[in-house]
């Protein structure tokens, strides 16, 4: 059975897409109309820009966005038995399976890129990865410390990013370097993604995501909240909106996707960031192969 997996923030480059805009004629019109639809010029940025130009979230969420959605369509026969995608990249497999227009979807994004940018501006507040230590333990020490930080991205075994507030992540990194973490490592990101300082991004983006209009899926979506599959339409939407303040189940949701049958994982946009997760967490080694386009 074939799965296909779409990256989330982290995964963009300095010219990105530039290849596709200039050699496939159905790409150029989908990063006009992605111009068009946003009202300002995200293909001059993603092509020409520099690499702090792409780490403003207002600019990271669409650009991954649109560039996944670029080369899905130069997918021949595309026919997936089951989607999933990592934070951001959750709205490109939701185009994916045919819940959303691409114009929807760029749409929640841009709103959702805002609303996490103004979130980040309200408090102080970071994210840390955390190599090398159980996922309970860093759980536990996660939940012992005074503050907010929380597991914000289950990645892999012996990997997973913590997310709160600065003093308190600064302090989790402490006690996790101190419990045997081979590293505890402050990310460069602007905030708590996937914590509950990103509750007003949450309020905010509700009212969107209850509004658009969501179709049934053609196949199976993993969710990031549960890592269980869903096609009911209002489970969909709900899941996604809770997805701000929850922690990406990213382990998981490879896990089960392999359980139901998976044995071909197809990485889609940006990078080969979920392609490298995917080898360290297949580790009975069932899937046949991992690729990126």
């Amino acid at each position: 059975m074939k799965a296909y997996v779409f990256p989330g923030q982290g995964s963009q480059f300095p010219g990105m897409g530039k290849d596709l805009y200039e050699q496939n004629a159905e790409c150029k019109a989908l990063f006009d109309k992605a111009d068009s639809i946003l009202g300002f010029s995200l293909s001059d940025i993603m092509f020409n820009g520099e690499k702090e130009d792409l780490k403003q979230t207002g600019v990271t969420q669409p650009a991954i966005f649109v560039h996944s959605i670029a080369v899905l369509q130069t997918i021949p026969d595309f026919s997936p038995a089951m989607v999933a995608g990592h934070s951001l990249g959750e709205f490109s497999a939701l185009v994916a399976a045919k819940v959303l227009s691409f114009e929807d979807g760029l749409s929640l994004v841009y709103k959702r890129a805002m609303a996490m940018q103004e979130a980040c501006e309200i408090q102080a507040s970071t994210m840390a990865a955390v190599l090398a230590l159980e996922d309970n333990v860093v759980e536990q020490i996660c939940e012992d410390v005074d503050g907010v930080v929380v597991p914000a991205n289950y990645n892999c075994p012996g990997q997973l990013v913590i997310s709160g507030e600065v003093d308190a992540v600064n302090l989790a990194c402490d006690k996790l370097k101190e419990a045997g973490a081979r590293r505890a490592l402050l990310l460069p990101v602007g905030g708590a993604f996937h914590s509950p300082l990103m509750n007003s991004a949450k309020s905010k983006l509700e009212k969107a995501i209850l509004e658009a209009e969501f179709s049934e899926p053609i196949c199976h979506i993993y969710q990031n909240v549960d890592a269980q599959p869903s096609k009911n339409v209002n489970e969909i939407k709900q899941k996604l909106i809770d997805q701000l303040t929850s922690p990406v189940r990213w382990t998981q949701i490879v896990q089960n996707m392999i359980s139901a049958g998976a044995i071909n994982f197809t990485e889609v946009g940006p990078g080969k960031v979920l392609t490298g997760l995917a080898r360290k967490i297949d580790v009975d080694k069932k899937v046949m192969s991992f690729t990126s386009v």
